[in-house]
């Protein structure tokens, strides 16, 4: 067959991939929770209280991806996978690779040089593969949750600046962020005041929380669908906000 006889249109209805990062305790498990028919995978023992299906925590990276496995392949009923958090699965992974080398740390895996995170990248690489085969076989949402850190961006067209970001290393962070369909920042809506300076949260019980689809000089975020720059951190408000649009932009 001739491999232009295998070129197709339309636009695909794959579930999305998404990676929805922010501050601690800003409700990025909940809205997890609140996915169609969620099971977590935990790297990090933090949904005591929270009431969802999933699997005992995960204390290696072999464990994680036994763990996905079992989602790829083994009779079940569920709609969503969430892994929370990426920042602690990459302990996980730098885990693996010391032990595979011999190291102390990921610095000196390898004689160092940074060769350490590099064959963590290979890891990653295959846990996103993974993901990839369960969005595609068992047609589910993929949702990966990280908290949030600050990084220093220089900025070759103007004035350098301060900007929120996965708590990742960089090359795992641009690795994942390029491959989600979908990467949103959790936050809090804050007004500042003028004179002083000093950042409240608007709204009650800490502050509206709120997730960013567009990113800016203030935080790393995208969508390949057409969503707005804002919306509630919700399900609903993200699938309300799908029905506004018209696919992927």
């Amino acid at each position: 067959m001739s491999l232009l006889q295998s070129i197709t249109t339309g636009k695909s209805d794959l579930p999305f991939r998404a990676v929805l990062y922010g501050e601690g305790c800003v409700g990025k498990s909940t809205f997890g929770a609140g996915m169609p028919k969620p099971v977590f995978v935990q790297t990090e023992d933090g949904l005591v209280q929270i009431d969802c299906p999933k699997f005992p925590l995960a204390r290696t990276f072999d464990e994680v991806m036994a763990q996905l496995a079992a989602v790829r392949d083994e009779p079940h009923e569920f709609e969503t996978v969430v892994v929370d958090s990426l920042d602690w699965l990459e302990r996980l992974i730098w885990d693996h690779v010391c032990a595979q080398f011999g190291a102390s740390s990921i610095e000196k895996a390898d004689g160092g040089y940074g060769r350490g995170y590099v064959h963590a990248l290979g890891l990653w690489r295959k846990f996103l593969s993974v993901l990839d085969e369960i969005r595609t076989k068992r047609r589910m949402l993929v949702l990966l949750i990280a908290h949030a850190s600050i990084t220093h961006v220089d900025n070759p067209e103007g004035a350098s600046y301060d900007r929120y970001g996965p708590r990742l290393h960089k090359l795992a962070a641009s690795l994942v962020c390029e491959w989600a369909d979908i990467v949103g920042f959790a936050t809090r809506r804050m007004r500042v005041d003028a004179a002083t300076g000093k950042a409240t949260p608007i709204g009650a019980d800490g502050g509206q929380r709120v997730l960013r689809c567009v990113g800016g000089p203030a935080c790393v975020a995208k969508s390949r669908y057409k969503l707005p720059a804002e919306i509630d951190l919700s399900w609903s408000a993200l699938v309300e906000a799908f029905g506004k649009g018209e696919g992927r932009g």
